[in-house]
């Protein structure tokens, strides 16, 4: 019996991922075997950086807050605490949010926690 190869569903798959490396430099976008490996580690990449991302956002709003409420003579964990305990449901992203684009409205929920 004659070997049998599915060479149409092969070339397509090749032709897929080729076009999803499309605009890399070097070989990584027309060889096969480079350009898979190449891939494959964008995708571990994406997959790792994707909750990277969170951890990246939340260390930046904790700068900005902390920011904020120094011009008040308050640190960010004084702060933090004083706001759990007042029983302010603000996250961090909102209170980042308010310390860099509505100062006045910060000012408000800082005074509230003092």
């Amino acid at each position: 019996m004659p070997r049998s190869v599915n060479s149409v569903a092969s070339r397509h798959k090749k032709k897929k991922l080729l076009s999803r490396v499309k605009g890399q430099f070097g070989r990584r976008k027309n060889v096969w075997t480079v350009a898979k490996n190449a891939y494959e580690r964008s995708m571990q990449y994406a997959y790792r950086d994707r909750r990277n991302k969170k951890r990246d956002f939340r260390g930046l709003w904790i700068n900005r807050i902390n920011a904020g409420v120094r011009q008040y003579g308050m640190s960010y964990s004084v702060f933090i605490g004083k706001i759990h305990a007042k029983g302010i449901e603000l996250n961090r992203k909102t209170l980042a949010d308010l310390a860099m684009n509505n100062p006045e409205a910060f000012k408000a929920v800082v005074d509230a926690v003092k």
